[in-house]
C-alpha cells in the first residue's frame, strides 16, 4: 500500500481546502443567478416550457424581492 513520505502542512491543506469551497461557492452562485433569472422571466440562454395547467390556473406564487 503507497503511504505518503512526508506530513503535508497545515497551510497547504487550508489552501486546497479553500480552492475547493471557493469553486463550490462559485457555482453555486452561478445556479442561483439562473433561478432568479428564470423567475423573474429575464433569462436569455435557458430555454424552458410552461404548463398551461400551471399558468391558467388561480393559484399563483408570488416572491418578494426582499426574499431573493
Amino acid at each position: 500500500m503507497a503511504v505518503p513520505k512526508k506530513r503535508t502542512s497545515k497551510a497547504k491543506t487550508r489552501i486546497r481546502k479553500s480552492v475547493w469551497r471557493d469553486k463550490a461557492k462559485e457555482t453555486a452562485l452561478r445556479a442561483f443567478s439562473l433561478a432568479k433569472s428564470i423567475l423573474t422571466n429575464r433569462s436569455k440562454s435557458f430555454y424552458y416550457s410552461v404548463n398551461d395547467e400551471l399558468s391558467n390556473s388561480s393559484e399563483s406564487i408570488s416572491v418578494d424581492r426582499d426574499d431573493i
